[in-house]
């Protein structure tokens, strides 16, 4: 920090022998060890600081300029040590500038009197014709994004948070806007009302207005050519570049949006790649992909989705090969709600992780692929369990996650067999037995609603669904027996139906928890809705444990759980882990058989598959 004092008289007559002017030369402060001699055709206008200009800056590789400033106007604003400012077209108005930035080749970078940095709007995500139900604020996650989306409906409840934020940002929200530490402005022409954090590039941007950019040294921002931004957020470790246009948005930690992407009152969280297309009132979580110029995400919500080109979700059949994306796919929700399914052509299809449309009750098969033969839909339950697209899917996110660990807002438990999703399992498994119940064993096809299931797909179904619940429990056994407790759970919370809520799985008690605790008023600031979903997410062994051990009972039929009991179900794990890695092998040879994968590629794949009995015990 600087301690600043007046100019002398000798500095104000070395700044005008070259050609610098003031307004009032008494409201020019300088550092202590301020030096004039690196100011050229620099005109100041208001109240200015500014500190030492002594170190050489760096504008191209092995290209270093001295600190200073030159060909600019300056209006009430704060320069810090060590920049170079140069060649500002229009001029810098009330802004503080921090240390070691280089700014050159600009228009305007000015804050005006009713600056909201892109903080505190509301806008309507998943409908955009409806009322605003996602309040924008530096702080959002994909967790409090969707709570708010989920809950719009309940009005004390929407009122409550919407104070919580209106009261942060009273006091968060700064005077002028701020560039950080080790920023670099260069070939840009406008930046308005736009706070831009420390060690952030800006690179030929068209426009940036009303914009918060939380760039930080070890998760820094990258904005490119042509990129216009309007009125939104973009958080630590983000690139956007090549003619991004956005408005009214929020790209959270690590996504890329790229190629001429187009977004309009849409949310994109951690580890987002977009390019090429549109999204417009979209709810993207974490993980979402889009790569085509005929892609429009358009009042849904997604998650660990590909949206590929036109009705092909995404290429699910390509599986073995590195530009395999997204059969494992959380969520794929139109704003009623409901899952969506895509009607394909012969031999496309989309893979089902939720509910089925059409029908009123919003059963659930998941893991199936849905395919369309002329005008009949065939749903095959559990498929996709036992396939090798699955398998690398459960290996490859946690291993794609970009962020900084300094960067993690948005929670993302990557538990592919979880409360929440063998809930959904025991639920298909019902439906299966509940239509062979109905049907008997001795028929060829059983209707579910308008769908078809062939009677060796709902036996295969059933199979698969008992291979990932004996996993599941094995699993779950074992890490309980490694943190010290198999008894009885010290508390009820997590028995009953978990939700996702973007990323963050969760008793559905817990929310409802949370619910009663900000309407009461428990909760009153939105740090405590933060820290609560923090919570929440350290608790999950605990509520996984609690809603486990209630099906361990009820599936074994045992009425508490002993040693013998522990070690049948450590068996039951091993085979049934053997089985589903034997069903991956299948699935793998049957790939490489058609002659789709390079043989080198299938085999360290298989070198793969026999290492998983090093994780049996």
């Amino acid at each position: 920090m600087n301690n600043y004092r007046k100019l002398t008289q000798a500095e104000i007559e070395v700044l005008e022998s070259h050609n610098c002017w003031a307004e009032d030369w008494n409201r020019v402060e300088v550092a202590e060890a301020f030096k004039p001699y690196s100011f050229h055709r620099v005109m100041f206008y208001g109240d200015i600081r500014l500190g030492v200009f002594e170190k050489q800056v760096e504008v191209s590789k092995g290209f270093f300029k001295h600190a200073g400033i030159n060909d600019a106007t300056l209006r009430n604003t704060t320069v810090g040590n060590d920049c170079l400012i140069e060649k500002v077209g229009n001029y810098i108005n009330n802004y503080t500038i921090g240390n070691d930035c280089h700014i050159s080749n600009i228009c305007t970078l000015e804050t005006t009197d009713d600056a909201t940095y892109g903080e505190g709007s509301v806008i309507s995500v998943l409908n955009e014709m409806g009322d605003g139900n996602v309040t924008l604020f530096r702080e959002l996650n994909s967790q409090i994004a969707a709570f708010m989306v989920k809950h719009h409906t309940d009005k004390s409840l929407r009122q409550a948070i919407q104070q919580m934020i209106e009261d942060e940002l009273r006091v968060s929200r700064p005077d002028q806007g701020i560039i950080g530490n080790n920023v670099k402005i260069i070939n840009t022409k406008d930046i308005i009302n736009t706070v831009i954090k420390g060690d952030c590039e800006i690179s030929g941007a068209a426009r940036l207005s009303e914009c918060t950019v939380m760039s930080s040294k070890d998760a820094s921002v990258y904005i490119g050519t042509g990129v216009i931004c309007e009125n939104s957020i973009i958080c630590d470790g983000c690139s956007i570049n090549n003619s991004v246009k956005m408005q009214d948005c929020f790209v959270g930690e690590a996504c890329q949006i790229t190629n001429g992407f187009t977004a309009e009152a849409s949310l994109f969280f951690a580890n987002s790649f977009m390019a090429n297309g549109e999204a417009c009132a979209a709810f993207c979580g974490p993980f979402s992909a889009s790569h085509h110029k005929s892609s429009l995400l358009i009042g849904g919500e997604f998650s660990f989705y590909n949206a590929g080109s036109n009705t092909n979700f995404s290429n699910h059949a390509y599986k073995m090969g590195p530009m395999h994306y997204g059969t494992l796919e959380r969520g794929t929700k139109t704003a009623s709600g409901a899952y969506v399914l895509m009607p394909a052509t012969i031999g496309a299809f989309s893979v089902c992780f939720g509910k089925l449309m059409h029908h009123p009750n919003t059963q659930k098969l998941p893991f199936s692929y849905l395919m369309a033969y002329g005008d009949t839909m065939y749903i095959v339950p559990g498929r996709n369990i036992t396939t090798v697209g699955l398998y690398r899917d459960i290996k490859k996110w946690p291993k794609r996650d970009k962020r900084s660990k300094q960067s993690r807002k948005s929670i993302i438990n990557f538990d592919w067999l979880s409360p929440f999703t063998v809930g959904e399992i025991l639920e298909g498994r019902k439906i299966l037995e509940a239509l062979r119940a109905a049907s008997g064993d001795n028929v060829s096809t059983y209707n579910f609603h308008e769908y078809v299931i062939n009677a060796t797909s709902l036996r295969k179904g059933l199979k698969y669904y008992d291979i990932a619940l004996r996993i599941y429990m094995g699993a779950v056994l074992k890490r309980a027996q490694k943190e010290g407790y198999i008894g009885k759970p010290a508390s009820m919370v997590g028995q009953g139906r978990w939700i996702d809520l973007s990323g963050l799985l969760l008793p559905e008690s817990e929310e409802r928890r949370l619910i009663e605790d900000i309407k009461s008023g428990t909760i009153d600031n939105i740090q405590q809705v933060i820290d609560r979903f923090s919570e929440i997410n350290a608790a999950y062994s605990d509520y996984r444990w609690a809603w486990s051990y209630q099906l361990i009972l009820d599936y074994y039929h045992l009425q508490e759980l002993d040693e013998a009991a522990c070690e049948r179900i450590h068996d039951d794990y091993v085979k049934a882990r053997r089985a589903w890695i034997a069903e991956i092998r299948k699935d793998a040879e049957k790939e490489y058989a058609m002659g789709d994968v390079e043989q080198e590629v299938f085999e360290d794949f298989l070198e793969k598959l026999d290492h998983e009995i090093d994780y049996e015990n």
